[in-house]
């Protein structure tokens, strides 16, 4: 699977993010090529926030129910990793790798005291190095997307800093890079000429187009955690027409 997902990355497609086997039992029976895990949306769906609230077993779960309902790649959004040291981070990964998903995101990012910031750059990416080369070390495959947020967060000159860190990364063994909320043309084209690496990017108000994104030279646009939220807006208008109606035939509207 991983040599099938890393091969979508030579053209330009579309990324689904699922949170349960049925939601990506849908993406494939809509051809999608590959789903994704949205933590985010996984998380919430069990009753946790996100950043890594939710406990590695109860996603293990999750993963290993999309892995048995899905003949398509699955790549898992696997935070910060879930662990304190990079030995422990890899132990997950590994797991991961074993169960047959064919690849990850791991973000740049942590949360030491309840405010998201960048790591250390340098040390971000020996962690990178490090899980390449313990996965060679064990004869496993993974496509490693590092999710690097110096958009997400909004950081000063971000610009700068992105393409201070895209590098690093490629470098130290990073198969892509995974840029959300980055949405400016001339942003995004900046990004993909500084790498060799695909880069992916996030469904957020005011993204290009999906032509314009493929002219832009992106290879992979996923949705994250908005189609789950959207679905479940939903819900709460549908319950208060239920309510008014005094029957449930909102339902069947």
């Amino acid at each position: 699977m991983t040599t099938r997902f890393k091969q979508l990355h030579q053209s330009f497609f579309i990324l689904a993010n699922a949170w349960n086997p049925k939601s990506a039992l849908r993406f494939q029976q809509e051809n999608f090529p590959a789903i994704a895990t949205s933590s985010a949306a996984v998380a919430n769906s069990l009753g946790y926030e996100d950043g890594e609230a939710m406990p590695f077993e109860d996603y293990l779960f999750i993963i290993g129910r999309i892995l048995a309902t899905v003949q398509i790649p699955l790549t898992v959004d696997i935070e910060m990793g879930y662990g304190k040291t990079r030995e422990a981070i890899y132990a997950n990964v590994r797991q991961l790798a074993q169960l047959g998903v064919a690849g990850i995101n791991i973000e740049d990012s942590t949360i030491p005291a309840n405010e998201r910031t960048l790591q250390n750059a340098n040390q971000f990416a020996e962690t990178i190095a490090f899980i390449k080369n313990k996965l060679a070390g064990d004869h496993l495959d993974l496509f490693i997307n590092v999710r690097c947020d110096t958009y997400l967060l909004n950081v000063a000159d971000k610009q700068a800093e992105t393409l201070v860190r895209i590098p690093l990364y490629e470098a130290a063994g990073a198969d892509g890079i995974f840029l959300p909320c980055i949405s400016s043309e001339a942003d995004i084209a900046e990004a993909v000429n500084s790498t060799t690496l695909p880069v992916n990017v996030m469904c957020i108000p005011g993204l290009p187009g999906f032509e314009t994104l493929q002219k832009l030279g992106v290879k992979r646009a996923s949705m994250g955690p908005f189609l789950f939220n959207k679905l479940y807006d939903g819900i709460t208008p549908l319950a208060q027409n239920i309510t008014a109606a005094h029957n449930f035939s909102p339902l069947f509207a």
